[in-house]
């Protein structure tokens, strides 16, 4: 009876052990072997960032999805990230899923294992690559400064001491405090002195209060795509000088993670240099925003 009870522990042992590395038969540490057994690969991004990401009005949810309830099909979503993280799972051979996280949560890193990128058009930046890991950028696009059309303002220069809009922990927060960590011939122009902020939680925040009424800010910064989109989508709204920096954004993988991410990063970053070199990401640019955004981006 005693050897019998030492059998049933050590059983019981070897069980939990199998439990904490993952359960269901998962008994790999490696991400990437884990994705492709789920079958789904889950991706960040914004649900209010068109053209980049954004909730599908018209998508329903594949009955035969693999995707966890609390995160959203591609069918149900829409946009460039959204475009570009779906056929980087598919490259995978895995089904892409969205879990929609507040942008400073995402940006800080340390996820917890919630999701496995970040494809929410995400600059490479110091200190960002401290505690993430990067793929090869997708593409590029300039900040500009938006308006509304009634405004007055002819030169950027003028917005010195006004109130301007920008979202929480972006490169275009950091430019406004001169603290925009580029290489230098990336950035076209210097911040007006004494701008005083108006943060919001996301880029598209700033022109849908414009919209709305609100007055206690005179201009708003960020990517050339939302203004566009905001000028085409009927947005009281108009681009203010030119173009004050380039961001190259990139998919973005959590170096805290619990698992192994070494073949998973490359296995991402293997994944956009084909969509660059069969036209794949030039292909989703010029369908979300009109123009190619790709170029130049592979070393």
């Amino acid at each position: 009876m005693k050897k019998m009870l030492v059998l049933f522990s050590l059983l019981v042992i070897a069980s939990l052990a199998l439990t904490a590395c993952g359960g269901g038969g998962q008994t790999s540490n490696d991400l990437l072997t884990i994705i492709k057994e789920r079958g789904y690969v889950i991706a960040s991004t914004d649900p209010n960032y068109m053209p980049q990401s954004g909730m599908n009005p018209e998508g329903k949810r594949p009955a035969d999805t693999k995707c966890p309830s609390d995160t959203f099909t591609a069918a149900e979503m829409q946009g460039f990230d959204v475009a570009v993280a779906a056929e980087v799972g598919k490259r995978l051979g895995v089904e892409t899923c969205f879990a929609t996280p507040d942008w400073d949560v995402v940006t800080a890193g340390s996820w917890a294992d919630k999701w496995d990128m970040s494809v929410g058009s995400m600059t490479v930046k110091p200190p960002r690559p401290d505690f993430l890991y990067f793929s090869t950028p997708y593409y590029a696009p300039t900040a500009v400064v938006g308006v509304p059309a009634d405004s007055t303002l002819t030169s950027i220069d003028e917005l010195a001491g006004q109130s301007v809009c920008v979202a929480t922990s972006t490169t275009y927060l950091d430019w406004i405090n001169n603290a925009l960590d580029l290489n230098p011939d990336d950035i076209y122009a210097m911040p007006p002195e004494g701008i005083k902020i108006v943060e919001l939680p996301t880029d598209q925040e700033c022109p849908q209060a414009l919209a709305a009424g609100r007055t206690e800010f005179v201009a708003y910064v960020t990517s050339i795509t939302v203004v566009e989109s905001n000028i085409a989508g009927g947005l009281p709204v108009k681009q203010l000088g030119g173009a004050v920096f380039k961001e190259k954004n990139a998919i973005a993988i959590d170096k805290a993670s619990s698992f192994d991410t070494a073949a998973f990063v490359k296995a991402v970053d293997d994944a956009v240099k084909a969509m660059h070199a069969d036209g794949t990401l030039s292909a989703l640019s010029i369908e979300w925003f009109g123009s190619d955004l790709t170029q130049d981006l592979v070393e």
